[in-house]
């Protein structure tokens, strides 16, 4: 008999996911670019309604999300009954695992996908496995080729986070058609809101038509809302079913459910996010490339730098920004030692990095 409680087995080899940072000591103002949070910050009606739910926070919310789930799906044209809302898109990641894999199985991620992959693959006591990639693109041709009959599930961030890429519709398809049809494909569209490609497609066309796909979106990026933890998914009835049955009973709190509604109702706050991104981040990447760095075409809120010659390496980097108040993301955990992310700020903002890189590059 042990002396104390002991978690199921793996839970311990599980590396936590740490989030980017938020502070810098000794400097009088930070610039926080480290995490890939909205540029502008969110909807005003979605703040006036979230200080419109302080009377009312002695009630439970909706545990359905039911104006929720009819707004996202008027915004966006969908069916609301094929709609399941979760505390972050992290939580619905964490279910798919929890709901369709155990010991024994296996979930296959990219290798520089979303950290949240293969801590939920573990969390529920299956084998993540972890697909090289092309060019810092998924290969849809590597996935395939280590499916197996112990593949439970395949998740996809797309676009990619951190590598910023993405893969087209054809792509996409390619890939569902060679699973089986008891494998998951999970598809993580964090970022859909930002990219402006005529031959990229979210996930709702497979979503809409076959039974194993689902599509993961979020309010954490363009609708400015992380710290409320909102994502949602859309799938056939089968796997919605499944997760109402394993998700929070109450697991959207009220003041997000209106925040949320509010900020869907907002187009024109939408529209000048997406115009700010669609300025500043090829700004972004001209000016890092000008610098004479490599950058990774991104068509996301964020880049990724390589850095390579010594000293001038990416932690050297990274500390470097860091001591001028500018916090971004070392990528040492996503098998990118060489790298940092930047999300896209304000205009001075991304003009600080750029000039604090000039700066790092000159010093001695």
């Amino acid at each position: 008999m042990s002396e104390h409680p002991i978690p199921q087995p793996g839970i311990l080899g599980i590396s936590p996911y740490v989030g980017g940072e938020s502070k810098a000591e000794g400097t009088q103002r930070v610039i926080r670019l480290a995490s890939n949070e909205s540029a502008l910050g969110p909807s005003p009606r979605a703040m006036e309604a979230y200080r419109a739910q302080a009377a009312e926070m002695f009630r439970y919310p909706d545990g359905g999300s039911i104006a929720l789930r009819q707004a996202i799906a008027r915004r966006y044209g969908l069916d609301a009954a094929r709609i399941v809302c979760g505390t972050g898109s992290d939580e619905l990641i964490s279910l798919l695992a929890r709901a369709y894999a155990g010991p024994g199985d296996e979930v296959i991620y990219s290798r520089h996908g979303f950290l949240m992959y293969p801590i939920a693959a573990q969390s529920a006591g299956a084998t993540p496995v972890a697909v090289p990639e092309k060019q810092l693109t998924a290969d849809v041709d590597g996935m395939l080729a280590l499916v197996t009959s112990r593949t439970r599930l395949v998740y996809l961030a797309n676009p990619n986070n951190p590598t910023g890429t993405f893969l087209p519709r054809a792509e996409v398809k390619r890939l569902h058609e060679g699973l089986p049809k008891s494998t998951l494909l999970v598809i993580d569209a964090a970022y859909a809101e930002f990219v402006a490609r005529n031959d990229y497609e979210p996930g709702i066309e497979l979503a809409e038509r076959a039974e194993n796909v689902i599509m993961l979106r979020t309010f954490s990026k363009i609708y400015a809302l992380a710290g409320l933890r909102i994502g949602w998914g859309y799938a056939g009835a089968g796997i919605i079913d499944v997760l109402n049955r394993v998700r929070g009973v109450f697991n959207i709190n009220l003041p997000a459910q209106a925040a949320a509604v509010a900020a869907l109702e907002d187009v024109a706050s939408i529209d000048r996010a997406r115009t700010h991104n669609d300025l500043w981040r090829p700004w972004l990447e001209r000016e890092i490339r000008a610098l004479g760095l490599e950058v990774t075409p991104s068509v996301a809120n964020f880049v990724l730098v390589y850095f390579d010659a010594r000293p001038k390496d990416s932690s050297a980097a990274w500390e470097f920004l860091k001591s001028r108040g500018i916090l971004t993301r070392q990528m040492g955990a996503y098998g990118l030692p060489k790298h940092i992310r930047i999300s896209v700020g304000l205009e001075e903002e991304m003009r600080a990095v750029v000039a604090a890189l000039a700066d790092f590059l000159k010093a001695p």
